[in-house]
């Protein structure tokens, strides 16, 4: 059985989603504000091989992702650049899609832009301000976190420390992974020459990244989603602020279970554009290799655990990832056109993949388990029905990881 590192409540558990029909996956996706680099799709790769995972293992899923493409972030970058924010974000929309289809990602069934969602937010902000748990001050509406119960459960925030003073925190993110302990922004009033605003039920403004995914997620699930994914730097302050928004308008939890990836560090070091160290497909590419070498040295790790990009260690996963191709072409020679024939060494990759990816998706253990099965099967002169096996039994695990074939 699947078993999973939940978030939410810091233990592995076995999955059980609540409906068995349809497995419900969101994902957070990428801030358009600008490109989104490696670092980004460590990520994203994570989720793709969760879905393809949960596909394989017999379950019907359907996935969101978000676009945020309506943030401080973006509309400052737009301003810098002197160009509109629909043209600095649809091109990075359009980049990030063609990076996607580059290494290999199923694209989402939903891909959802938070610009197409405004009046979504704004419904949801009038229904807090109705509760009395957001608030108008001056031209913006904030949220009062104190106004629900369990606020900070996802991270496990000690609300002791929360402060007797009325703090409010007026931008769409703050740099950093730190805690601002006070009201948070849903709603930017309108402010004369603001270039970016919408006419809605609430007046004229737009709505702050803290309200985004929440309205998108309402929009599109109406019942627990399975699984929310996201970064690790999602734990401070913006999973919780999307979980606190939504589980009060809506009369059941968000998601039943919560994962979140680690990150990814340059030779030891944070991406950052101060030390030119940012990496993305290009530059990987750049340096002679292949979108399938990018992909395997992204995803063959545990996901929880921070993962560390050298050319040195890029270069031995390379290695490593040829070096198992060569053995399954060596396999797929001897089945030539032989029928697939029942053999223990199809079953036992299977078994070894699927034990190990059970145990909170570890592609890492599935790959050196299977790598040892084609080592032995190759060495005891596999005959062309069980070698037929094998290949099949590989075609279909490569349709989680998809970098065999």
């Amino acid at each position: 059985m699947l078993r999973l590192f939940n978030t939410l409540g810091r233990r592995m558990e076995d999955f059980r989603p609540l409906n068995s029909r349809l497995v419900t996956v969101f994902t957070c996706g990428p801030s358009v504000y600008q490109r989104s680099h490696i670092g980004n799709f460590r990520t994203f790769l994570f989720e793709d091989v969760l879905v393809r995972y949960l596909r394989y293992s017999g379950y019907n899923v359907l996935r969101g992702m978000n676009i945020t493409d309506m943030e401080d972030k973006a509309i400052e970058e737009a301003r810098r650049r002197r160009i509109s924010l629909t043209e600095l974000t649809e091109r990075n929309i359009r980049e990030f899609v063609r990076d996607m289809k580059l290494l290999g990602m199923k694209i989402p069934d939903y891909l959802p832009k938070a610009s197409d969602y405004v009046g979504e937010s704004a419904a949801i902000i009038e229904e807090l301000i109705r509760k009395g748990i957001a608030y108008r001050h001056k031209r913006d509406v904030y949220f009062d976190p104190l106004k629900f119960p369990g606020f900070g459960k996802l991270f496990g925030l000690d609300m002791s420390r929360w402060p007797k003073k009325k703090r409010r925190f007026h931008k769409d993110t703050y740099p950093g992974i730190q805690w601002n302990l006070g009201d948070f922004i849903l709603w930017f009033g309108y402010r004369k020459g603001d270039p970016v605003f919408r006419e809605t039920m609430i007046g004229r403004g737009r709505p702050s990244w803290n309200i985004q995914d929440a309205s998108i997620v309402a929009s599109l699930f109406h019942e627990t989603l399975s699984i929310y994914c996201g970064g690790i730097d999602n734990l401070f302050r913006h999973h919780d602020y999307t979980l606190a928004v939504l589980e009060s308008v809506r009369p059941y939890p968000m998601a039943k279970y919560w994962l979140h990836a680690n990150h990814l560090f340059v030779e030891g070091k944070k991406m950052s554009k101060s030390r030119g160290n940012i990496y993305y497909t290009d530059t990987l590419m750049g340096k002679d290799h292949r979108a399938r070498e990018i992909r395997f040295f992204l995803i063959c790790s545990r996901y929880r655990e921070k993962l560390d990009y050298s050319e040195a260690a890029m270069g031995r996963m390379a290695e490593k990832l040829r070096g198992f191709r060569k053995k399954a072409a060596r396999v797929l020679g001897l089945a030539g056109a032989k029928a697939a024939l029942a053999d223990g060494a199809s079953d036992r990759l299977r078994r070894i993949f699927s034990e190990n990816m059970d145990n909170d998706l570890d592609v890492a253990g599935a790959f050196e388990g299977m790598d040892a099965i084609l080592s032995e099967a190759l060495a005891c002169n596999l005959p062309g029905g069980e070698a037929a096996s094998l290949i099949k039994a590989l075609r279909g695990i490569d349709e989680v990881l998809g970098v065999i074939f």
